[in-house]
């Protein structure tokens, strides 16, 4: 009896690491897939400065990036605060900014789904989208259109986060 014991012990035993090895597997494959839209999220990480292309009236347009977390400022009446996922595979990459906050103006945005696509070139992202209605399925597929019905293009630079000034004034 208690060989028998044993033996179902270490059955069960082997058919746990025998579970979890495939379970160890198959998050290391997903990492793998996922690898590289990590690192592409990783290099839109931080604030980013610039203006429509185009724009006459030279607005600032702020996007700050922090996880999957996309903060589109151009002033307080266009403003989104969106979730992102970047599909692998994609050319030119892709991202897909599910709006989750905005002005009250904008109030029918909340929920809604835009696509763009973007680049990284020389410390100057690029990002084209189709606006405000545009959905994944209306991505623009090249940076180059024409200026009448093409997508809206952003170029923007990386900026330093602003530091806070922590020292006390000297005295003279």
């Amino acid at each position: 009896m208690r060989l028998f014991r044993h033996i179902i012990a270490i059955v069960c035993l082997v058919a746990t690491f025998i579970a979890n090895a495939g379970e160890q597997l198959t998050t290391k494959a997903k990492c793998v897939v996922n690898q590289p839209t990590n690192a592409e999220l990783q290099l839109l990480q931080g604030t980013w400065e610039g203006a429509v292309v185009g724009d006459k009236a030279h607005q600032k347009i702020t996007i700050t990036i922090t996880g999957d977390s996309f903060h589109f400022h151009r002033d307080t009446n266009f403003w989104f605060e969106t979730t992102i996922t970047l599909p692998a595979g994609t050319d030119p990459k892709q991202l897909y900014a599910t709006i989750k906050g905005c002005p009250p103006s904008q109030a029918d945005s909340i929920g809604k789904v835009v696509g763009a696509i973007f680049k990284i070139e020389d410390g100057t992202l690029t990002l084209a989208t189709g606006g405000c209605d545009s959905s994944p399925e209306g991505t623009p597929k090249s940076f180059e259109a024409p200026e009448d019905n093409g997508p809206t293009r952003y170029e923007l630079r990386k900026v330093q986060p602003h530091k806070k000034n922590t020292q006390l004034p000297k005295s003279k």
